[in-house]
């Protein structure tokens, strides 16, 4: 069982694979939490983002199930930044705010244990 306050490593492991997601295509908060290792803990990997100070980890591409930009509960304006970060990159979004996964999702390549 996870602590209520997970530790950095934790962290570290959700802005590793973050950190992997090309320009132009996105993942999903449940695919982030599975390939850092965290099955089901997708709810982990916004709170991971939210706290996110590092500028280069690309955020911007993890995305709902529904394939939409989550709502923020802060009321800030970062759902707008996300979606136009994604439009610069290509991603293209429908008339619900919807990306089409089967062309914008990202499909990792699985790491060796050689390359670890």
């Amino acid at each position: 069982m996870f602590a209520m306050f997970p530790d950095r490593s934790t962290y570290q492991a959700i802005y590793a694979v973050v950190s992997r997601i090309p320009a132009g295509t996105v993942a999903t908060y449940g695919q982030v939490a599975a390939l850092a290792g965290l099955p089901r803990r997708a709810r982990l990997v916004g709170y991971a983002l939210s706290a996110l100070t590092d500028k280069s980890v690309p955020w911007h591409r993890v995305v709902n199930a529904k394939g939409e930009v989550s709502h923020r509960s802060s009321g800030s304006e970062g759902g707008e930044i996300q979606r136009l970060a994604l439009e610069r990159e290509g991603v293209v979004f429908d008339s619900r705010g919807r990306i089409d996964f089967a062309r914008y999702r990202w499909r990792p390549e699985p790491i060796s244990p050689d390359h670890q």
